[in-house]
């Protein structure tokens, strides 16, 4: 009787580590997609800031036309963009 107490104790301790680690293994995946997601936000963020920094830059410096300077903003965001998927894939 008493060794069958020990055996289902024993059994119950190895489920309760078996899903204890497996918790632990699911917030990590989590924690690191978070922070993919964060570092995939700043970077389009950044390109955002740039892309418009450029447009102003070309526009106040009077070197192309609007259309020209609307087309290198969206050149910068796209770039933004691929460095956010490089990130996040």
């Amino acid at each position: 009787m008493i060794d069958s107490r020990k055996a289902i104790l024993g059994r119950t301790v190895e489920v309760l580590a078996a899903a204890g680690l497996l918790a632990l293994s699911g917030s990590a995946l989590a924690t690191n997609q978070s922070q993919q997601r964060q570092a995939g936000r700043d970077v389009n963020q950044a390109a955002k800031h740039d892309a418009r920094s450029t447009k102003v830059d070309c526009r106040a410096a009077n070197q192309q036309s609007n259309a020209a300077c609307r087309h290198d903003k969206r050149g910068t965001k796209q770039e933004g963009r691929q460095d956010k998927r490089d990130i996040k894939y």
